[in-house]
């Protein structure tokens, strides 16, 4: 306690510095899933997609990302084993949110999609088996999370081949392809509005105490998603075919058509930024919660604490600032180095993607946002083909995922010593 008395004002500073760059770290990895299909697939220029990923994301965290929070991300430690020397809970999330952070700076740098859950999670396993108590760590919920690397992908993936290969058939492979992208492009809009809305209303708005089931969800999805299919029909409307000649080999039709699916993915863009924003600002604002709650109590553990407006603030400025400083790296890798994406690829890669967040939100599957927008464009690619796959850079990716819990768990032991060797 007297460590807490002595130094909390420090450690709080250092907690808040840490976490907006763990935030940063989200912004500049993570919400390159949101955006990187809709720069892919040309809907949006970089500078487009990250304007309204700025307002969006930053919206989604500020309004939606919780007024409580656990103190312990994910429940994967247990804090009774905190109770005397409360201290050290608060040098390793601080350990946790600098190691974490670390880790996303690298991948980012090198263009590496890596999940951010992933990241704070294996640091947080790290400090606590190393620094406490083995037996402290929820195992089973550590496994789960394992287990999700290939369920979340491969669903994911499934769903999104499924998707495009539907819109192969129903569109594409028309003789008037045009009219049948105005005639079921309308359906699809409205599966775009549900899924999101689901995803936004399941995972995204369950803080703010809207108390709303998930057969409640349901019915607001689809009276959300009526509205965005009535305005998506406006904007299609505007929409008028270029190629004069609709004879089956004028390759110039199916960029009419793309046209129209590139009014979809900023309905996506849009969506998929909230959702995001409201769901994974707690991989940095989490473990804040946790060394605000204990500094201020002078050294209580609770287990749930009320989370402060200004901590909030302080993840989704974080998310926005990666964003716009260094998001474009793995934009680029999500979008154009995996395989080539078109409107219709990358409205069929978010549609699966979203889906999946949905399933697994419904069935209390711990998922990772990355893997599951990964795993959505490798099944588009592979739709086409396996030639259709840049295999070096998947093989990359793959590795990337494979090192990062331990790369977030050796990172927080280090800096968990290093705070206790300072600190005491």
């Amino acid at each position: 306690m007297s460590i807490i008395a002595e130094h909390g004002q420090l450690l709080l500073v250092l907690g808040c510095l840490f976490g907006f760059f763990m935030a940063w770290g989200v912004g500049a990895n993570d919400v390159a899933n949101a955006m990187g299909t809709s720069v892919g697939s040309k809907a949006l220029t970089i500078k487009q997609a990250i304007l309204i990923a700025i307002v969006f994301e930053f919206c989604g965290a500020y309004l939606a990302g919780g007024e409580v929070t656990s103190t312990i991300r994910k429940g994967i430690i247990d804090a009774a084993y905190f109770t005397d020397t409360p201290h050290l809970l608060v040098y390793g999330m601080a350990s946790a949110l600098l190691a974490a952070g670390t880790w996303l700076f690298v991948a980012s740098l090198m263009g590496w999609p890596v999940s951010t859950t992933h990241s704070i999670v294996g640091a947080i396993v790290g400090f606590t088996a190393v620094g406490v108590s083995a037996d402290a760590v929820a195992w089973g919920k550590v496994g789960q999370i394992v287990a999700s690397w290939v369920v979340s992908p491969v669903l994911a993936g499934a769903m999104s081949c499924i998707l495009f290969l539907s819109a192969q058939k129903l569109i594409m492979d028309r003789d008037d392809p045009f009219a049948a992208a105005k005639r079921y492009i309308p359906i699809y809009l409205f599966l775009v509005g549900f899924m999101i809305s689901m995803v936004t209303l399941t995972k995204g708005l369950k803080h703010i105490g809207l108390g709303l089931s998930f057969n409640e969800s349901l019915g607001v999805s689809a009276a959300i998603a009526t509205v965005i299919m009535i305005i998506g029909k406006l904007f299609m409307a505007r929409v008028k075919p270029r190629a004069t000649d609709s004879s089956p080999h004028n390759t110039e039709r199916f960029a009419d058509v793309e046209r129209v699916f590139a009014v979809l993915m900023v309905f996506t863009a849009c969506s998929m930024a909230f959702a995001h924003g409201s769901n994974d600002v707690a991989n940095a604002i989490g473990p804040v919660a946790a060394i605000v709650s204990v500094i201020e109590s002078g050294g209580q553990i609770a287990a749930k604490s009320a989370l402060p407006g200004w901590v909030l603030f302080l993840g989704a400025g974080g998310i926005v600032f990666g964003l716009a400083t260094y998001g474009f790296k793995v934009i680029a890798t999500i979008g154009t180095h995996i395989t080539e994406l078109t409107p219709s690829r990358g409205f069929a890669a978010e549609l699966g993607a979203a889906s999946t967040v949905v399933l697994a939100s419904a069935t209390g599957l711990p998922i990772s946002t990355t893997h599951t927008l990964v795993g959505a464009v490798l099944g588009v690619g592979l739709a086409r083909g396996i030639g259709a796959l840049n295999l070096r850079v998947i093989g990359n990716i793959f590795m990337s995922w494979l090192i990062t819990l331990p790369a977030g768990a050796i990172l927080a032991i280090i800096f968990f010593f290093t705070f206790t060797s300072v600190f005491g």
